[in-house]
């Protein structure tokens, strides 16, 4: 669930000032606990069937082929996104370790080290398949905790700054509104674990007597306490600290002490490389059935090669172009991840369970909808309006 989002939150709270940027972090924070809730319990709520993927309770909601189109798209958007999202994460991590620890030395571009990180995952994806996906999962779960905890241990270190301001950075009135969207997106991005909850679950042995989403239920809320203790202490100190001069990612924003700030950028680079291969695999999965289903190529190791190569290619590219973690991140949160983690699960659970109109179900669950829909439609504009303005000034391939 902790991902590399975490490191945005004091940015997005620097656009949302103290009011809004708590009740919207809160308010966040229950409505996908809410939610997940629905998942887990839609998981198994036909007796002796399972539903193992996002897009078979799609399916089950929406009809067959309908179930598919709204639920497979969004998935690849999601997926993709953040492909290219951790490509940047990577890089620029690498790249702030490279200047932390050798301060003196000659400036490598950001593009080189979005480079070197790919070039790992040149390699990494021909892995047969995720057996150790427990050893990485374990491995990304201590490194988030890790580089949340140095994220506002070191901040709390430097103290407050001497000339804070905790006032909105843009001089328009415009420019303020723009940023909040961007800034409702940096915290939909944070909170997007939804697409992968079901493929969890599935994994937990079941029986009437006991069905999975009991122990599923226990996890997902010690996972969700963990997860405020990651959020809540970086996104109020890192912003407490710096007010709004902190940088879209908060350890760009920390130098000292030298071997701890460069410590906690490894953390990232290491967490992120395994959450890429995480959320790469449905997509090669979804690229492969297709070309050997329906265009009928033959399964050989080349035409994984070559596919997998070409996807990494393709999220390097993108990434090499618009190397903007903030604007990515609102982009994408809101375009992508409001959808599924914010209001698909409620329509369906209406769709399903027809809950009495102006029950308390029925109002929770159309309150959630429209909030999931404001965010969809706002902060991708934030986003690429953060992005265009950062590309204005900004050297392409530099």
């Amino acid at each position: 669930m902790v991902g590399a989002g975490v490191l945005g939150l004091p940015y997005a709270m620097a656009e949302l000032g103290w009011g809004p940027g708590v009740a919207i972090l809160v308010l966040s924070w229950v409505i996908t606990l809410y939610t997940l809730w629905q998942m887990v319990e839609m998981h198994e709520m036909v007796p002796g069937k399972r539903f193992d993927r996002y897009h078979e309770l799609g399916q089950y909601a929406f009809g067959e082929k309908l179930g598919l189109y709204i639920v497979v798209p969004q998935q690849l958007i999601v997926e993709v996104g953040v492909n290219i999202v951790y490509m940047v994460t990577g890089g620029k991590s690498l790249q702030k370790f490279h200047d932390t620890v050798c301060s003196n030395c000659k400036d490598i571009k950001t593009t080189y080290f979005i480079m070197i990180f790919a070039s790992a995952h040149f390699v990494l994806s021909h892995l047969p398949n995720f057996n150790a996906i427990s050893g990485v999962s374990l491995a990304a779960a201590v490194m988030s905790l890790s580089y949340s905890t140095i994220a506002w241990g070191a901040s709390v270190h430097k103290g407050v700054q001497p000339d804070v301001q905790y006032g909105y950075k843009s001089k328009t009135t415009a420019g303020n509104v723009f940023n909040f969207f961007s800034a409702l997106g940096d915290v939909a991005f944070a909170y997007a674990g939804h697409n992968v909850v079901l493929e969890i679950q599935a994994t937990i042995p079941s029986t009437p007597e006991k069905p999975s989403k009991g122990p599923m239920w226990r996890g997902v809320v010690v996972a969700y306490i963990i997860v405020a203790l990651c959020y809540f202490p970086v996104a109020l100190i890192g912003y407490w600290m710096f007010g709004n001069a902190v940088q879209d990612n908060i350890l760009l924003s920390l130098e000292k002490p030298a071997w701890l700030i460069a410590m906690a950028n490894m953390f990232v680079v290491v967490h992120v490389i395994g959450s890429y291969q995480i959320y790469a695999m449905p997509v090669f999965d979804m690229l492969e059935t297709l070309l050997v289903k329906k265009l009928h190529f033959k399964p050989t190791w080349m035409l994984r090669f070559i596919t997998r190569n070409i996807y990494v290619a393709f999220t390097m590219f993108v990434a090499i172009t618009f190397p903007f973690f903030g604007g990515l991140l609102s982009f994408f949160g809101g375009f992508a991840f409001a959808p599924t983690t914010y209001f698909l699960p409620c329509i369906m659970w209406l769709a399903i369970y027809k809950p009495r109109k102006f029950s308390l179900s029925w109002w929770t669950n159309w309150i959630c909808i429209v909030a999931g829909i404001f965010l969809m439609v706002l902060s991708p504009i934030g986003g690429l309006r953060q992005i265009i303005i950062q590309a204005k000034d900004y050297e392409f391939y530099s």
